[in-house]
């Protein structure tokens, strides 16, 4: 059976997609949040993003031939941008970091 296959990797895949796309949309209105909704945006966004690697991470580990064109073609488009998968999970990070940096000062403030 290959990677894609799976029905629990196909569910995952597409759970994942759908929180992700939730999360940016709601995203569009963090600036209208209190602070204790912008603290569990961004814990939101961290879950997701620790969800997104480990779904890539078993890609990355799979030998089934799909899986690693779909790792190929995420870094070929990334390239594109100059950036590696790594590289987009650690400027995610700066961008959360930054997030709750800026909160930390809106809470004092």
């Amino acid at each position: 059976m290959g990677f894609f296959d799976s029905e629990i990797v196909q569910q995952e895949a597409k759970q994942l997609f759908e929180d992700y796309q939730s999360l940016i949309q709601l995203g569009s209105s963090y600036g209208k949040f209190d602070l204790e909704g912008k603290k569990i945006y961004i814990q939101q966004m961290e879950d997701m993003m620790e969800r997104y690697q480990v779904f890539m991470k078993r890609f990355e580990l799979s030998d089934d031939f799909m899986a690693q064109m779909t790792i190929q073609q995420l870094k070929t488009q990334l390239n594109q941008f100059g950036v590696t998968p790594q590289q987009m999970f650690d400027q995610m990070q700066m961008t959360l970091e930054r997030m709750k940096s800026e909160l930390e000062k809106e809470a004092k403030g």
